[in-house]
């Protein structure tokens, strides 16, 4: 049936009302998940793991490409495993990177990246110090290259508190001009450390105090860094640990060397935890720990895209699983997937 002219115009612009009227809205003040049930955990191939943590995720020709800290009974180390769909996570193989030029001893915290300009993937970690390692064959687990420092010595800053070096957790972002290295020091530090996009991986200068929490738990570790596309805006989450376990924090800047702001308004700027994460089943974790976005792009930009669902990979850890040794904590891998809109999914424009 065709409306009457008036008619016809009368709803278009009732239409048009509504959506300046959605877009002109507050924003949300909180995110909402719902979480998988654990996606990669310690199997047949995988022997003598207690847990498997600190997921990187890359998303290239068609596969996901999750790189991990793997806990076991000969200490920490990195691993690999790909697949097409998350359905097939559970069984894809795990590979450890220890046959590589990357080699054994400690090795944990990878993160992922492609760094267009050199056409090379970058895999940072901690070894103690930052470092990494690079490939042109993302495919092929053995052909990491050697760690490399990012710094010839240890910057003072990190040695000030107690002698020691206390830094962990090391991320890489770059925008057209500059990269930038941040870390936290499990002492409630948000650090910064800059270079020329035209020099990396070297010359990284003195870092600084970017952000510092209240207490020490308050901003924690495992923090990560994204560029939210079409916005002008970052995003920065940084894990905090509270009376009901592990949880993210959400901060907001226009520059990756500006100031950053609380995204959320929500209690302690809440990103996700045991307050606001619902489960697919049971629920199985304690909490929210170290993880990452599901990016739009593999490159050094890692960009998010505010107008499709936001998903975020982390370590959880199982509730009856509590041990002494902190190597010993079954953590394993699930997917959170945000539900209706929140402050991140309010920037798209489309």
């Amino acid at each position: 049936m065709t409306l009457p002219r008036r008619t016809s115009t009368a709803l278009v612009l009732s239409l048009l009302a509504l959506h300046a009227a959605a877009r002109a809205a507050p924003p949300p003040a909180s995110f909402r998940w719902t979480s998988t049930a654990p996606l990669i955990a310690p199997r047949a191939d995988a022997a003598g793991y207690y847990g498997l943590k600190d997921p990187s995720v890359v998303y290239a020709d068609g596969k996901y490409h999750v790189f991990m800290t793997t806990a076991g009974e000969h200490g920490w180390g990195l691993a690999t495993t790909r697949f097409a769909d998350w359905r097939q996570a559970g069984t894809a193989p795990i590979v450890t990177l220890d046959k590589s030029a990357i080699g054994p001893g400690y090795r944990a915290a990878p993160q992922i990246f492609y760094f267009a300009p050199q056409k090379l993937w970058y895999l940072v970690y901690q070894g103690g110090d930052p470092m990494y390692s690079t490939t042109r064959t993302l495919d092929d687990p053995l052909s990491w290259s050697a760690p490399t420092r990012f710094f010839k010595t240890i910057p003072a800053i990190v040695k000030a508190r107690t002698g020691m070096p206390e830094w962990l957790d090391f991320w890489n972002i770059c925008d057209d001009r500059k990269c930038y290295l941040f870390f936290t020091d499990d002492q409630g530090n948000f650090f910064r450390s800059e270079t020329g996009l035209a020099d990396f991986p070297s010359g990284f200068g003195e870092p600084v105090v970017v952000m510092k929490g209240d207490k020490r738990g308050d901003m924690f570790e495992a923090s990560n860094t994204y560029k939210v596309a079409g916005t002008g805006k970052y995003l920065t989450l940084i894990e905090a640990m509270g009376p009901k376990g592990r949880y993210f924090r959400a901060w907001q800047s226009a520059a990756l060397d500006g100031q950053w702001e609380p995204l959320s308004s929500a209690p302690m700027n809440l990103f996700a935890g045991a307050d606001n994460v619902t489960y697919d089943g049971k629920a199985w974790s304690e909490g929210v720990s170290h993880g990452e976005m599901i990016r739009a792009t593999n490159d050094q930009t890692l960009t998010i895209d505010p107008c499709k669902p936001l998903r975020f990979l982390y370590q959880g850890l199982a509730r009856a699983g509590r041990v002494d040794d902190y190597i010993k904590l079954p953590y394993r891998l699930a997917l959170l997937t945000a539900t209706g809109r929140n402050p991140i999914s309010a920037l798209c424009r489309k």
